[in-house]
């Protein structure tokens, strides 16, 4: 069914090849080295959970500033940067310094994980759909006191949509982790709980923890997205520092909301059986939601890594990030801001000194085989909850909504939560399907990080008021509530687009090394902008 009503465009869409619109990268993110040679056919072998451990801890980055991968286990440097998607609930702390290693136990074959707890919905047989994973896991087994034996500290410092993290300090650094409770036996509520309308995050099958690991790997080569370094199982009972550090987490986070409930079982109901997956995280520096927005150069730096990355992505793999609030970027500082009068380029872009990293992909749809012929795409359902859609307990669940309704009607108009009831009604292409690819997803976020930003700055008012005016036909194209006579971006590279044709963001700030046949941002993103002026 042909869509009847569609977001007008801005700009004219380039015909060329998606492979000949590469993106080259950014000379100030770190370069990381090609991942290895994966699979093409569906019916090449597939990886399993461990070989894509491994290919993700080889991975080493080409920055002296930035320490390589490294096994947790042997020597890590990591600090935080795991953010909740309930991001008004969840804070997150600034990195620390280099940890030394967590403890070696004797590797062990874990039993072979469950199947998913919830069937997969029949697609629309003319859609590509997530493609599962079989894989006959072997990873690691520790205990929780391994993870932090005697003398270490343990803090738990954020909650994600399904993960827990921690940070394991000791004399000589920290390390963090991402705790995913797996399907597995856990002690029932007490009277308490139960009377307290308490409910549990679900635990989370293999097929689901896979889609964001594999993603995460094809996202490895990519400047701008987190680096996942080692995943592992812990199983077992808690240890008392684990619970105490749990505790004194809800006491905070009670005393912030006292009407919030606790979503994470008290590590007082683990059993020997009660398994976790845990993953261990690059360094990414500290949320968008705990970091001061000082100046304006940091606004514009902040905006437009983002748009670049997921342009990128978008390109190299469509994807779509589907969770980008403010708890899942990253900042971290690179290097010192360039006063104004040392600048020697009319550009508004890259003077901060900051980095940008982009996190969680639990939501998040990719597709890296795109060009070979029967591959399918990995894509979270959102249609297996749709609580998510209904839910309006923070400012980001409008994108939600927003996100799906585009789904439905191909167009601006966020439906309400009330209209987000039934899973997998037909939209304008038939029956909705998060396997899809529609890269506006990314600009309702980009929308949604600008309004944010600009909301939470704490610098000069001027300052920001000059910042507003001159991306005021930048937000035009960007507002998900502008009218519909008003051209809209339709992807990440648009917004990249208009940035350069702008002046905002040089050609050379985007080009590397490349080999022979080396083109111009320009050229890769299409004509001129006074060639592309649309109708109103």
């Amino acid at each position: 069914m042909a869509k009847a009503t569609t977001l007008r465009k801005y700009g004219k869409q380039s015909n060329k090849p998606k492979g000949d619109r590469l993106f080259v990268e950014l000379p100030q993110t770190p370069v990381r080295n090609p991942p290895p040679k994966k699979a093409t056919r569906r019916d090449e072998p597939k990886d399993t959970v461990n070989e894509l451990a491994d290919k993700v801890s080889s991975i080493s980055i080409g920055d002296e500033n930035v320490p390589p991968p490294i096994s947790p286990r042997q020597s890590s440097h990591h600090s935080p940067q795991q953010s909740p998607r309930r991001s008004p609930r969840r804070k997150l702390q600034p990195a620390s310094p280099p940890i030394t290693p967590l403890p070696v136990p004797t590797q062990l074959k874990p039993p072979k994980l469950p199947t998913p707890h919830k069937p997969v919905p029949i697609q629309p047989p003319s859609l590509e759909v997530t493609e599962a994973v079989e894989t006959k896991s072997e990873l690691q087994v520790l205990s929780w006191s391994e993870i932090c034996p005697s003398g270490d500290k343990i803090v738990k410092i954020a909650e994600a949509s399904y993960a827990e993290v921690y940070r394991v300090t000791n004399e000589r650094g920290t390390s963090i982790i991402k705790v995913i409770r797996m399907e597995s036996p856990i002690k029932a509520q007490t009277k308490t709980q139960q009377k307290s309308g308490l409910v549990d995050e679900e635990p989370h099958s293999e097929s689901d923890l896979l889609g964001e690991l594999k993603i995460s790997e094809l996202l490895a080569d990519i400047p701008g997205f987190v680096v996942y370094k080692e995943r592992y199982i812990v199983q077992g009972k808690a240890c008392k520092e684990l619970l105490e550090t749990h505790q004194a987490f809800h006491k905070k986070l009670k005393r912030q909301d006292p009407d919030r409930l606790q979503f994470y079982p008290s590590p007082s109901r683990y059993l020997n059986s009660t398994k976790f997956l845990v993953v261990e995280l690059g360094d990414a520096g500290t949320a968008l939601e705990d970091f001061e927005l000082k100046s304006t150069d940091q606004l514009w730096d902040i905006f437009f890594h983002v748009a670049i990355a997921l342009a990128r992505a978008e390109v190299h793999i469509e994807f779509e990030h589907r969770d980008l609030h403010e708890g899942n970027l990253c900042i971290r500082k690179a290097g010192e801001p360039i006063p104004v009068s040392a600048r020697d380029r009319p550009s508004r872009f890259g003077f901060s000194g900051l980095e940008i990293t982009i996190l969680d992909y639990g939501l998040s749809r990719a597709h890296a085989d795109y060009d070979v012929e029967g591959t399918l795409p990995i894509a979270y359902d959102l249609e297996r909850d749709l609580s998510i859609f209904t839910s309006e307990h923070a400012p980001q669940c409008e994108v939600y909504r927003r996100m799906r309704s585009f789904l439905l009607r191909a167009d601006r108009v966020c439906l309400p939560p009330t209209s987000h009831k039934m899973t997998y009604e037909e939209g304008v292409d038939g029956p909705i399907t998060w396997a899809r690819h529609e890269p506006y997803t990314n600009v309702l976020w980009l929308a949604y990080i600008y309004t944010w930003m600009v909301t939470h700055y704490r610098g000069l008012k001027k300052d920001l008021a000059a910042f507003k005016r001159a991306t005021k036909e930048l937000w035009t194209h960007l507002d998900p509530d502008a009218a519909d006579s008003v051209p809209g971006f339709g992807s990440a590279s648009d917004v990249v687009r208009f940035a350069l044709e702008a002046g905002w963001v040089e050609e050379d700030q985007l080009m590397g090394v490349r080999e022979e046949g080396e083109r111009s941002m320009l050229s890769i993103l299409g004509t001129p902008r006074a060639e592309k002026v649309s109708e109103a």
